[in-house]
């Protein structure tokens, strides 16, 4: 695909070259010469220095042969205006970065699928989202529902008093009689496996599991992990993703929410019903403990600044907190922070690059998830009749060894697949895949 991206910033990087190593044609515009001259060095793309609310830019980025138009600079209104342009000057879909949730509401999103933009994407909005899924499913460190739930993929790591360690997979799943579940891979020390019948669990391994709903309770007492009830939550930061939490959960729990410019605390404070909104440094673990961080059942740091995240975290596992949630947007701290004890990191990259990498693929995806404890993906296709994947035994089809599927939903069925299972055509596989599988892997859906 000849695909054009708005913005060398954060997201605009992460997504250029996760784009490019996917062998897509990928230009990138952004004004500043600087940001562009250190994506070039590190990714294969064309760059033009300018305003991609400039006619004459876009055009020089050919923007009549644009596939796909992605315009996530840090400015708002660059994106919907350049994004508007793209669309009249011949892009074939465009979607724009917004910071406003009023947007997104079904009258206004109108106005803007109007202007042309095929879709609006609010990543302060996704990680919310993420962090109150996560709360309700506190023994994964990530947890992503397909198919509104008929499937599931749990991540979470073993414990040395977990009672898989040390087995292999063909033990561990000896238990499974029903097979609802099915481990599909093993992140250990920065490399992802998938496993074989032959493959042992380790302490500190990361597996990630595809569950059917019955599956769920029994995969949790094999792996020795637990749901608790969270009532009280503390959240560090006032930013836009601890707004939407609060938001979405100060009905359903206690919470309680530090930040420490005072003016954006009044703010806060106004804006809220039942938030507990305390204007203080975060960073003071005396601060902390004087709150009840000791009480709490889950903290969410989300201050915006990594290290702060990370330390804040660290201090509230050791206060005796169930489960720590932070946003860290440098990616190569996030294993770091996995091994030092942080339960769950979200990025606002990998979430945005989870919504839009399913705009480049050539077959019908319904979801994709960027995982952050990993540099797999996993991906959520519909089968279309004569599909490749549809042939004969899974086992029999040649499907790629860097990739697995998972599970099969069929109508108002989910199941775990197997060797001997047969994919039918218009049935909602979840597959996961490698970085070497993805472009592989699609073909066996078209």
């Amino acid at each position: 695909m000849n695909i054009i991206v708005v913005g060398a910033g954060e997201v605009g990087t992460h997504l250029a070259s996760m784009l490019a190593r996917e062998y897509h044609d990928v230009t990138v515009i952004d004004p500043n010469p600087q940001m562009l001259t250190n994506l070039a060095s590190t990714a294969d793309v064309v760059t033009i220095n300018g305003s991609a609310t400039s006619i004459n830019v876009l055009k020089d980025a050919n923007i009549k042969k644009a596939d796909l138009f992605i315009a996530v600079a840090h400015s708002e209104e660059t994106n919907i205006v350049s994004a508007t342009l793209a669309k009249r000057l011949g892009a074939k879909k465009v979607i724009a970065r917004i910071d406003k949730y009023e947007y997104l509401q079904p009258n206004n999103k109108e106005i803007f699928l109007n202007l042309g933009i095929d879709s609006l994407i609010y990543p302060e909005r996704l990680a919310a989202r993420e962090v109150v899924t996560l709360l309700g499913q506190t023994s994964s460190t990530e947890f992503v529902d397909f198919s509104g739930g008929k499937l599931s993929l749990i991540v979470f790591r073993l414990e040395e008093d977990s009672p898989v360690v040390n087995n292999t997979l063909t033990q561990a799943m000896a238990n499974n009689t029903n097979q609802d579940y099915r481990a599909v891979a093993i992140s250990r020390e920065g490399e992802t496996i998938i496993p074989r019948g032959s493959d042992e669990f380790k302490v500190n391994d990361l597996v990630y599991v595809i569950a059917n709903q019955s599956g769920i309770g029994d995969m949790l007492k094999q792996s020795g992990k637990q749901n608790i009830e969270v009532r009280n939550l503390m959240i560090l930061g006032g930013s836009r993703i601890a707004t939407h939490i609060a938001t979405d959960l100060e009905r359903e729990m206690n919470v309680k929410l530090i930040e420490i410019d005072r003016e954006k605390s009044e703010k806060l404070a106004e804006r809220f019903k039942n938030t507990l909104v305390i204007n203080g440094d975060g960073r003071n673990t005396d601060l902390l403990i004087e709150e009840g961080l000791s009480y709490m059942d889950a903290f969410v740091a989300v201050t915006g600044n990594s290290e702060t995240n990370i330390l804040s975290c660290i201090i509230a596992k050791r206060m005796g907190v169930k489960k720590t949630i932070a946003e860290i947007e440098n990616i190569n701290y996030i294993r770091l922070a996995e091994s030092i004890g942080v339960d769950t990191v979200i990025n606002k990259k990998l979430i945005t690059a989870s919504r839009i990498f399913r705009y480049t693929m050539s077959t019908d995806v319904s979801a994709i998830k960027c995982l952050t404890g990993s540099d797999a993906e996993v991906l959520e296709f519909i089968v279309k009749p004569g599909a490749l994947i549809s042939k004969g035994r899974l086992k029999d089809v040649g499907f790629p060894k860097d990739a697995i599927v998972g599970g099969v939903v069929r109508g108002n069925l989910s199941f775990i697949a197997k060797g001997d299972t047969e994919i039918k055509p218009y049935d909602r596989v979840v597959v996961f895949a490698l970085p070497t599988a993805i472009n592989k892997v699609g073909k066996y859906f078209n």
